[in-house]
């Protein structure tokens, strides 16, 4: 074969999103009925949102004004300016941010979004002194997606999350701020909220000192609100949008139910999103139009807030809360715990001591039919070994309630047969790089 440059080896590689979008990928195309997909995160089908596209989509097919454009024009690298304005308008009137079109850009969705931020602020200094700079992960586990997209060796550092056991078979990551350090070589701070995997939504006061600690060493934090707030909404937990100046967001229409149309957005300062613009443009020229002549549309009628709340917010907490009690039904009496579901479309399910870890958990479901994510891909970035990271699964409820029972009764069967340590009681303490736990 033709020899390959060091940015094939930095990206073009298996790695854990690889693996996991070909698992999707190949489940969704197969069509195969007998197939459990609960790994990815492909929205649900939702007839109620699906009207409203299929009536967005109809009205702009149906106006030669609109659809010449959309279909025929190449907009600015940064996005289509009316859009722009638009989504500027709906942030300063539902979120209070001090924002105009000059603070937003327009990707080719979320992941790309991510991949032009971190290798923004991560990497080889423009000056060529010093080392490379890192992106800091301020509580792992994190998003799986980030971890192939760094150009350089060692390009995350991740502080393990301090666990909390907050009631019978449920436990709460919280932010470690007396282990996370902010050495001279971080170049941005990272995190999603609510957090993929863990369905973790950080509070406020969480989010204010890590903006706070941001700002005094004169890095960015990213925020990925792919989830969240203010669209799609999938939180759980009382919450608000949040702005800081030291804070560049993201936002998506994927979870809205609109993965097809690759369309993500930037928010942050003017100069940021010149660079941005000047990426999309290097990369892909423009972006795709259809997100956000939809987009612009339902910002317009209103209809993509109230989407977002009266009908995507309720619909995922009544399956979370369904997958939740098929979990404890079939789990009984095993030494399981799930993080507290405050949001996303996901379950983090911890199995102490299990005798499989989480690699071999996720081969053998994927023969007995049935696909969730291992959890050791999200725990990258740690210094040193936890046990934790290879005893954790996350499991998607997007799919219908009949095929997740299918999936968690395959999963319970499974886990009877092995055999489990006695539950360690948990008391305060810390140990190893990431055994930090308190009882409660």
């Amino acid at each position: 074969m033709f020899p390959r440059s060091q940015f094939a080896a930095s990206v073009a590689n298996d790695c854990g999103i690889v693996e996991l979008m070909e698992d999707l990928g190949s489940a969704l195309a197969s069509g195969e009925p007998d197939m459990v997909m609960m790994g990815g995160g492909n929205p649900a089908r939702i007839p109620e949102v699906e009207r409203l596209w299929s009536q967005a989509i109809t009205a702009l097919a149906q106006s030669p004004d609109v659809l010449g454009p959309m279909l025929g024009n190449y907009d600015p690298p940064s996005g289509n300016p009316g859009f722009r304005s638009e989504l500027a308008g709906f942030l300063r009137r539902a979120c209070g941010w001090e924002v105009g079109p000059e603070n937003i850009a327009v990707t080719p969705g979320g992941q790309t979004a991510f991949f032009f931020l971190l290798n923004l602020f991560g990497g080889r200094r423009s000056d060529g002194g010093g080392p490379p700079r890192k992106i800091l992960l301020p509580l792992a586990p994190e998003y799986i997606g980030y971890a192939g997209q760094g150009l350089e060796p060692d390009f995350f550092v991740s502080c393990p999350g301090k666990i909390k056991l907050t009631r019978p078979n449920r436990f709460k990551y919280h932010i470690d701020f007396d282990r996370l350090q902010i050495t001279p070589d971080i170049g941005a701070i990272c995190l999603s909220r609510p957090t993929n995997p863990s369905a973790n939504v950080v509070t406020r006061k969480e989010l204010e000192r890590l903006a706070t600690l941001a700002e005094t060493h004169g890095i960015p934090l990213l925020l990925d609100n792919a989830y969240g707030l203010p669209f799609p909404g999938v939180v759980y937990t009382k919450a608000e949008p949040f702005w800081h100046p030291s804070v560049i967001q993201t936002l998506s229409l994927s979870k809205l139910g609109l993965p097809g149309t690759r369309t993500g957005f930037v928010v942050g300062p003017p100069e940021i999103i010149r660079e941005i613009s000047a990426l999309n443009a290097v990369v892909g020229l423009a972006n795709n139009n259809l997100g956000q002549f939809l987009a612009k549309s339902l910002l317009q009628s209103g209809e993509l807030e109230r989407i977002g709340r009266d009908v995507i917010r309720p619909y995922y907490r009544r399956r979370c809360l369904e997958t939740l009690a098929l979990l404890d039904r079939e789990l009984e009496g095993l030494p399981y715990r799930v993080h507290e579901p405050e949001g996303a479309f996901f379950l983090w399910l911890w199995l102490e001591g299990c005798p499989l870890s989480s690699r071999e958990l996720y081969l053998g479901l994927k023969e007995r039919g049935v696909i969730v994510v291992p959890g050791n891909y999200f725990f990258y970035g740690m210094p040193g070994d936890w046990t934790h990271q290879k005893e954790c699964l996350r499991l998607s409820y997007t799919q219908p309630p009949e095929i997740l029972e299918k999936g968690i009764k395959a999963l319970g069967a499974w886990l009877r047969t092995l055999a489990f340590p006695p539950r360690r009681k948990r008391t305060q303490r810390s140990a190893g790089s990431g055994d930090k736990t308190s009882a409660g």
